[in-house]
């Protein structure tokens, strides 16, 4: 189970008690940006086997794949097709734990990845899937298709290690998330014109607090966006207050 701990900065409203916005890094915003990759299965098994347990009744349709008799389902079908769907990304590098049933990782059967060309390059442990990058390291073409099973069944983290280093969003920018997950690049414009939308009359009522967040409260951002627009609100103020 992973410690991996990532962080926010938010900008809290102590008279209001709520979040205005939070600045984040890249490794948070692809944090944030993966659970659009989670499958409803993995999402509802998650969620069941938390403290608080998942509201609403899909974990009612979850339990009754789980107890239904192999005899009742069609041939050639099998209940991990349902109850634990291969994602369509890795999700090794998450905060959120697999499910409790080890949701398997993607086979990678049909993906090539590839080093750089130089073999004196000390940059040839990082992968990338198009050949046609350039090292940043030696400049050389990253071209050299790795053949070794271990490295192409291995974790997707391992094969989109590229020029722009992975994930989805690029690590040149600060993001502005919302108290209701909309991100955006940051920008001071934005950030004054969001206190007027706010209605913030009291600068002295504002105040900066860097939270980290780990596994735990990666489960609390997935429910809490499935219940309401103020998740980081709901999720952080009780560490700030």
């Amino acid at each position: 189970m992973t410690t991996k701990k990532l962080s926010l900065k938010l900008l809290y409203d102590k008279e209001s008690k709520k979040v205005l916005f939070a600045e984040a890094g890249k490794e948070s915003v692809d944090f944030l940006l993966n659970i659009l990759s989670l499958p409803l299965a993995t999402v509802i098994s998650l969620l069941s086997n938390s403290k608080k347990g998942m509201v609403g009744c899909l974990s009612n349709l979850y339990k009754s794949v789980e107890i239904l008799d192999q005899t009742y389902i069609q041939n050639g079908q099998i209940k991990d097709s349902l109850l634990n769907p291969v994602p369509l990304i890795s999700q090794t590098h998450l905060l959120l734990p697999n499910s409790p049933n080890n949701v398997p990782t993607p086979k990678w059967n049909n993906i090539k990845i590839y080093k750089c060309s130089n073999k004196s390059c000390g940059y040839r442990n990082y992968y990338v899937k198009d050949p046609n990058l350039v090292c940043r390291s030696c400049h050389h073409l990253m071209n050299c298709l790795e053949e070794d099973p271990d490295v192409l069944l291995g974790k997707e983290a391992a094969a989109v290690v590229s020029n722009e280093g992975g994930g989805f969003v690029k690590d040149m920018n600060t993001y502005m998330v919302m108290d209701n997950l909309e991100i955006k690049p940051m920008s001071t414009i934005s950030g004054i014109c969001l206190l007027n939308q706010f209605n913030v009359n009291n600068v002295r009522n504002l105040q900066e607090k860097v939270v980290d967040f780990g596994m735990d409260e990666g489960l609390q951002i997935l429910e809490a966006s499935l219940q309401g627009k103020d998740v980081l609100t709901k999720v952080f103020v009780p560490m700030v207050v």
